[in-house]
This record gives structure tokens, sequence and C-alpha cells, in this order.
């Protein structure tokens, strides 16, 4: 088990299976030492957390759904790097996705959830350039997608 796993094991975090993607693209790609990660949504065995942020879904829910993104998004990292979350020097940036509803603004704080996921997973080294935004709608109507880009060995 890497260090990083151990971390996340200490947080009472296991990585799940990455999931495979629902259309016409790749789970991840690699060019030179980066690793560009496809958008990771709010899914979790029991079927993850859907709806309209501000809505069905209030501000806890939804920064625990980020969560379940940062989670997912390790668990690509992992794949990407063989097996080896030891190999990733340093999350560069997460782009994160709000299905907010017309009176919800605090965005940044749900994706805090994912950020809280990286720095947790990989100290100083995942602290990270980040995009929060609020959208219309998400894919199968989940209720945050988040996207990264990891720098590995």
């Amino acid at each position: 088990m890497s260090q990083v796993e151990e971390r996340l094991a200490a947080q009472g975090i296991t990585l799940p299976q990455p999931v495979a993607p629902v259309a016409n693209y790749v789970p991840f790609v690699r060019v030179g030492g980066l690793v560009h990660i496809s958008g990771q949504v709010s899914l979790d065995a029991s079927g993850g957390v859907r709806g309209i942020v501000g809505e069905d879904v209030d501000m806890e829910t939804a920064k625990g759904a980020a969560r379940l993104c940062g989670i997912n998004l390790v668990a690509q990292m992992r794949a990407a790097c063989d097996g080896d979350l030891d190999r990733v020097v340093r999350v560069v940036k997460l782009g994160g996705f709000v299905q907010a509803g017309p009176a919800f603004f605090e965005i940044p704080q749900v994706v805090n959830g994912a950020s809280d996921v990286m720095v947790t997973a990989f100290g100083d080294a995942g602290k990270h350039a980040r995009s929060a935004v609020g959208v219309y709608r998400l894919p199968m109507n989940f209720a945050v997608e988040v996207d990264a880009v990891v720098e590995i060995r």
C-alpha cells in the first residue's frame, strides 16, 4: 500500500475501482509528466449525489458530493500511476462544476470537498490551482463534477 493510500485509510477513505467512461472519451490522458483526468462525478456505490444544489441538495451534502469526486479522481490517479500513488508529484489544478440553483452562490465552499481530499492524500503536493463554477446541468443529474491535472513521475 502506498503512503498516500495509508494517509487516506487513516481518514477512513477507501478508494473505489475507477469508473469507466460513459461516452466517447478516455478516463485520463498522459502528456509528458502531466496527466489530465476526465471529470469525475459525485458517484459512489449507493448511486451518488444527484440534484440541484441549493434546491434538492443542501450545502453539506454538496460538499460531500465534491468529496466523492475527489476520491474518484484519486482512484483514476492510481490507475494512471499503475497502482502507485506515490508517483504523484503534484496536483496541479482542479476544475469544479456544481449543478447550482439560481439562488446558490457558495460554489467554492462546495468544491472545497474535493480540494480537501487532495491535501489529505498528498499533503503540500495536493495544494493546487482551481476553478469553481456553477452550471445549469451536469451529466445524469449529478450534483458535482471535478476534473484534474496532475504531475506524475
